[in-house]
C-alpha cells in the first residue's frame, strides 16, 4: 500500500507537494531532499506544481546517485533526469481520468505533445491561421469531461493545462449564440499564453449559433444554458487543477462577448465566488427583452413587404447618417464618437418620385424610425432601447443583423424565431409574424427571465471579495443596442452609488465598433476574440488583471484599427474613455493618432422620448 506525504518545498512558504512515497524504497528523509533540489532546479521546466514529475526525476536522480560518481555515471543520471520529466507529466495527466469529481466523468485526460494537436476542422478563410495557432501550442494536459448535475444534464467541458510553465491562472471562456459548442479557438490562444483555460458548450451540442431545437421540452438544460453551465465547467476546472497541479489557481477570471458577454454578468451576479476579475463585452444580459425586440423588429420590416429595407440601400442610410452627423464630434472620419448626440431624421431620404438604391419609400421611413425608436409595448412603454445610428454598413452590420438579405433572413430575426418558438412555446412551428409584444415578452418572463436574464443590479457579494468586472461594448452594435449595457451599468450605480461602483465597475464605449468587433472604428484593444495578455494601455483585458493583481485601476486605453489580413500595421487609433467621459478631438493633429484626442465628462440632457442623453 502507498502511503501519502506532504513535502514542503523551499526554506520560505511554498505550495506543498504530496505524492505517493514507497515507504520500503529507501527512508523518507532521502527522497525528501532530491525531490527538493529537483523541483528546485527545473520548476520552469517541470510546470509550477508538477509534483509526479518531480517525484520521477529524484528517483531517477536517485538511483544513479548510488551509483560510482564517474562522468559517465553523472551523464546517465542527467540523461535519465530530462528524460523522465516528460514521462511523469504524461501520467500526472492521464492519472485524471480516475479522479472522483461531483456528478462529473472525465472521458479523456491526455498529454498533447508540442504541436501537435488537430482541432475542429474551421471555416476555409480561417484554416491556414488555426492551423498555425494549433502548432505553436507547448505541450498540454487536455482533459475532456461531463457534468450531470441533473438526470437532464449532459454538459460537456474542457480543461487545458500547460506541461510547463503555467502562469498560475485559469481563464474561463465564454459562448456565442445559443452556444452548443466548445471553443477550442480560445483555449488555444490561451493555453499558448501560459493559461490553464476551461470551455463549455453549456450542456447542449447546437448545429449553429442560432439552433434552439435543443431547448423544447428541456427545462433543465434552458438552466445549464443560462447559467449553470458556466458554473459547473468553472467547478470542474478548478477541481482538475488542484488534482493536476497540487494547488488551486493563483488567479481565476472569465471573460465573454455577446451571450458571453450576458454568462460574464451572470458569473458577477449569482455566483460571485467563481471569478476575481470579468470582461463583460455586448452582454445579452436582458435575454428576454432583446429577443423581444428581434421579432418585434423582424415585423417592422416584414408585415407590410413594402417596409422591407434590401441590402441595396444599406450604404444610402449610412452616407446620410454621416452627412448628418459625422462633424459633431469635430472630424470628419466616418466614425460618430457618441452617437446619442445624432439626430438623423430618416425622412431626409424619402424618395421624391421613384424608387431607388438612393433613397427610401415612406413604408422604408417608417420602418427605420421604429428600429431606432426601440420596442413598445401597447401602451407606447420602451421596453428595449433601440439602435443607434452610424456603421450600418459592411459585413458586420445592418444588414448581416437587422434586416437581412431577404424579409425575415437577419441574423436577429433567426434568433428571435428559435427564442420564442423553443425556449418560450415548445412550437417549432412558432411563427413570428403572430408575435405580441406584451403577451408574449410576459410569458418569456415567467418562464424563462430566472434562468436566461443576467440583470440583477447588485454586485455587493462580487465586490466584497475583491472581484473587478469591466464591461465594454461598441456604440454602433446592431445586434445589442449598446444602449443596454449603459442602462445596466446605471442601475448598478442607482443600486450601490457611484463610489461603490467606481471601486470595482468599469465601461468603456468603442466609438464605430460593431457587435463584439468589426465596423469603422478601432476594434482591436485586447477584448474578447483579440484578448491580449500584456500592456494594459492598449488591452482592456490586461487592465482588468492588473486592477485585480496590482490594485491599478484601467483608465484610458487606446484601441487600433488594423489595416490587412495580417494585422501588423495600425492605420488608426483612438482612446477609449472610462464611461462616462467621452473621447473628444482636440481640434488639430492627425485624427488617425490617439495623441489628438482627450476624454472629457459629457454634459447631459435628454434624448427624444424622455431617455438620458449626453450632448
Amino acid at each position: 500500500m502507498h502511503m501519502s506525504h506532504t513535502i514542503e518545498l523551499g526554506s520560505r512558504k511554498r505550495e506543498h507537494c504530496v505524492e505517493l512515497v514507497q515507504p520500503g524504497d529507501t527512508q523518507l528523509g532521502e527522497h525528501r531532499r532530491h525531490i527538493q533540489e529537483v523541483f528546485d532546479m527545473n520548476r520552469r521546466d517541470f510546470g509550477q506544481g508538477l509534483c509526479s514529475a518531480a517525484v520521477g526525476a529524484a528517483l531517477a536522480r536517485l538511483a544513479v546517485a548510488r551509483q560510482p560518481t564517474t562522468r559517465v555515471a553523472r551523464a546517465v543520471a542527467f540523461i535519465l533526469l530530462l528524460s523522465s520529466a516528460p514521462a511523469y507529466a504524461q501520467d500526472a495527466c492521464e492519472r485524471l481520468t480516475a479522479a472522483k469529481l461531483t456528478n462529473t466523468t472525465v472521458t479523456l485526460a491526455q498529454t498533447v505533445a508540442a504541436g501537435t494537436f488537430n482541432g475542429p476542422p474551421a471555416p476555409s478563410s480561417a484554416g491556414s491561421e488555426l492551423s498555425l495557432l494549433y502548432k505553436s501550442l507547448p505541450a498540454f494536459c487536455r482533459v475532456v469531461a461531463e457534468a450531470k448535475p441533473t438526470s437532464d444534464s449532459d454538459i460537456k467541458l474542457e480543461v487545458w493545462l500547460p506541461v510547463s510553465g503555467w502562469n498560475g491562472k485559469l481563464q474561463g471562456i465564454g459562448n456565442g449564440g445559443f452556444a452548443g459548442q466548445i471553443d477550442r479557438i480560445q483555449l488555444a490562444v490561451s493555453v499558448k499564453a501560459g493559461y490553464t483555460a476551461t470551455a463549455t458548450d453549456t450542456g447542449h451540442t447546437g448545429k449553429s449559433p442560432v439552433d434552439a431545437v435543443w431547448a423544447i421540452g428541456h427545462p433543465e438544460k434552458i438552466i445549464d444554458f443560462g447559467h449553470r453551465g458556466i458554473h459547473e465547467m468553472t467547478r470542474v476546472a478548478k477541481t482538475v487543477i488542484a488534482a493536476y497541479y497540487s494547488k488551486p489557481p493563483q488567479r481565476s477570471y472569465f471573460a465573454g462577448c455577446s451571450n458571453g458577454g450576458r454568462q460574464a454578468l451572470m458569473e458577477a451576479q449569482r455566483y460571485p465566488e467563481d471569478y476575481d476579475g470579468i470582461l463583460a463585452g455586448a452582454p445579452a444580459n436582458y435575454f428576454t427583452a432583446l429577443f423581444a425586440t428581434a421579432a418585434y423588429d423582424a415585423q417592422v420590416l416584414t408585415m407590410d413587404s413594402a417596409s422591407f429595407i434590401p441590402p441595396a440601400k444599406i450604404p444610402t442610410i449610412a452616407a446620410a447618417v454621416n452627412a448628418a452627423c459625422d462633424a459633431v464630434d469635430g472630424v470628419h472620419d466616418g466614425i460618430l464618437n457618441d452617437p446619442r448626440q445624432c439626430h438623423f431624421d430618416p425622412a431626409t431620404i424619402q424618395c421624391k418620385g421613384e424608387d431607388s438604391a438612393k433613397c427610401l419609400t415612406a413604408a422604408q421611413v417608417t420602418a427605420l424610425k421604429k428600429l431606432y425608436a426601440g420596442t413598445l409595448d401597447s401602451k407606447g412603454h420602451v421596453v428595449f432601447p433601440g439602435y443607434l445610428p452610424g456603421a450600418e454598413e459592411g459585413e458586420g452590420g445592418w444588414g448581416l443583423w437587422i434586416t437581412g438579405p431577404a424579409p425575415g433572413k437577419s441574423f436577429m430575426a433567426d434568433f428571435g424565431n428559435g427564442f420564442f418558438s423553443d425556449f418560450v412555446f415548445g412550437k417549432s412551428d412558432w411563427d413570428y409574424k403572430t408575435f405580441k409584444v406584451d403577451a408574449d415578452l410576459k410569458a418569456a418572463n415567467e418562464r424563462t427571465a430566472q434562468a436566461l436574464n443576467a440583470t440583477d443590479p447588485y454586485l455587493k457579494p462580487f465586490k466584497a471579495r475583491g472581484g473587478k468586472l469591466v464591461l465594454y461594448h461598441g456604440w454602433n452594435d446592431p445586434a445589442i443596442t449598446a444602449l443596454n449595457t449603459i442602462d445596466y451599468y446605471e442601475s448598478v450605480i442607482k443600486k450601490m452609488g457611484q463610489e461603490d461602483v467606481d471601486s470595482f465597475v468599469r465601461l468603456y464605449m468603442a466609438p464605430g465598433m460593431q457587435h463584439c468587433t468589426g465596423g469603422p472604428g478601432p476594434d482591436s484593444f485586447g477584448a474578447v476574440y483579440d484578448l491580449k495578455f500584456d500592456d494594459p494601455q492598449h488591452s482592456v483585458y490586461a487592465s482588468l488583471e492588473q486592477w485585480v493583481e496590482k490594485a491599478t485601476a484601467p483608465s484610458i486605453i487606446i484601441a487600433s484599427k488594423f489595416e490587412g489580413q495580417a494585422g501588423t500595421h495600425a492605420k488608426m487609433t483612438r482612446p477609449l474613455c472610462p464611461y462616462p467621459q467621452a473621447v473628444k478631438y482636440k481640434g488639430s493633429g492627425d485624427p488617425n493618432d490617439a495623441a489628438n484626442f482627450e476624454c472629457e465628462r459629457p454634459k447631459l440632457g435628454r434624448q427624444p422620448g424622455g431617455r438620458r442623453r449626453s450632448h
